[in-house]
């Protein structure tokens, strides 16, 4: 008993210690205990202090005697007495090297922010003498902000707010599932729970979404492009070449090409283009092309656009699940004898499986446990037919925009909306 003691009264005074109005004083007291470092960043026109910190985290959580790396955090600081937002990254963190960025939450807390970047991606990657692809699992990205809410706990003692967007609200959901007490409320934006590495919610999506005739011009677009793919694939390979773009892992440049076709559909529909943007039959071979590339992007399926996402197609084919291609409108016209799905995106040698029993656990967590959550969806947007369904159980929200894309936020809500979802977050947040 005498031990516990002096060990509780040893933790509370470290514990206390910590707490200073000087957080650069803070932040030394914590590397000490554990084991980060941290530099102080260019000021800013939102925050008091900016500072970047290089977090040590497990290789694996399960095993915390085994190798570590580095993890890249951004903090932000305003004041003590102001609460946090947590913003959880799904892939590199571009926007928090800003000395002005803040989340569109930051902004209405009028908060501190916390920006984590996400495990596996560039520079918050493990060395490759330890680098092993099985440690990229939502688990461990969990664990990975856990471990960082405990040592910044110490200084921000006011109530936390975790969000993210697209796959960084994915791991928002996924933090909340494995560590439901770390944060007092949760706002994922536009982010899907996909059930399988072929989602045919997709397909149903796309077969109804915006009106018959926006989708009667996509689908003439791309049988167009694939029916006569012969004279475009000359102007798409000059394209490709000037971009230095390579599609071997896709199967080629003529599957590339095709790939790029089939993504369309959903690339429209996903970042909100216009009904008139589509090319018709009066436009040249040139601009059809471009209007292609502008869409699905040029480098979403080459060899180097696989290389830079290669993280996130890991991911989504071993646990957080992705979308395919239906071909049932293309049959006579392009290579591919079966609906195309992404195995093809895997680094040679990695043997993969999908494991659904994650999303599954998570999404009955979601429907009947989870509490104070927001879940902000674009109508329109096909990641939006793969979002949570909730149910009576709990106090969460789902908040649709109709017709609003991936490119939806709780700015751009319509007003009833967005000041219910404001009011609703200022009432968990106190």
């Amino acid at each position: 008993m005498k031990i516990i003691t002096i060990s509780i009264i040893l933790f509370f005074s470290i514990n206390y210690s910590i707490i200073s109005q000087d957080i650069q004083k803070n932040l030394d007291s914590l590397s000490q205990i554990y084991n980060f470092t941290y530099e102080k960043l260019n000021n800013s026109n939102k925050f008091d202090q900016r500072y970047l910190l290089w977090v040590i985290q497990d290789l694996d959580h399960r095993n915390p005697d085994g190798k570590t790396f580095k993890q890249r955090v951004f903090l932000s600081h305003k004041s003590l007495d102001k609460p946090v937002v947590l913003v959880t990254n799904g892939y590199s963190s571009m926007s928090a090297p800003n000395p002005n960025y803040s989340n569109e939450i930051t902004d209405i807390l009028d908060a501190n922010q916390i920006v984590v970047e996400h495990r596996f991606f560039p520079p918050s990657v493990p060395d490759s003498t330890i680098f092993d692809w099985k440690y990229l699992n939502i688990e461990n990205s969990a664990d990975d902000l856990h471990h960082i809410h405990e040592i910044l706990k110490n200084i921000y003692r006011k109530k936390w707010l975790s969000t993210g967007i697209s796959k960084g609200g994915q791991t928002t959901i996924y933090y909340k599932y494995y560590y439901p007490d770390d944060v007092n409320a949760s706002v994922p934006i536009v982010a899907p729970l996909n059930f399988s590495t072929e989602e045919k919610r997709v397909y149903m999506h796309l077969n109804k979404v915006g009106n018959d005739t926006c989708r009667e011009k996509i689908l003439a677009f791309q049988i167009d492009l694939l029916k006569n793919k012969n004279k475009y694939l000359d102007i798409f390979s000059k394209i490709a070449d000037q971009f230095n773009q390579t599609y071997n892992r896709a199967g080629g440049l003529e599957k590339g090409y095709e790939l790029l076709v089939l993504e369309y559909s959903f690339a429209f529909w996903q970042w909100g283009h216009g009904c008139n943007s589509i090319p018709d039959s009066n436009s040249s071979d040139e601009n059809k092309i471009s209007n292609l590339i502008m869409v699905s992007s040029i480098d979403w399926v080459s060899d180097q656009g696989i290389e830079n996402m290669q993280p996130f197609f890991y991911q989504a084919m071993t646990e957080i699940g992705m979308y395919g291609y239906d071909i049932t409108p293309f049959k006579k016209w392009i290579s591919f004898s079966k609906n195309p799905t992404f195995e093809f995106t895997i680094p040679k040698g990695v043997i993969i499986q999908y494991n659904p029993e994650p999303h599954q656990k998570i999404d009955c967590f979601l429907r009947h446990k989870a509490s104070n959550m927001i879940f902000v969806v674009g109508g329109n947007d096909p990641w939006g037919s793969t979002s949570v369904d909730i149910s009576y159980d709990t106090n969460s929200i789902k908040v649709v925009k109709k017709n609003g894309s991936h490119f939806t936020r709780i700015q751009n809500l319509p007003e009833f909306k967005r000041q219910m979802v404001i009011n609703k977050i200022k009432e968990w947040m106190n």
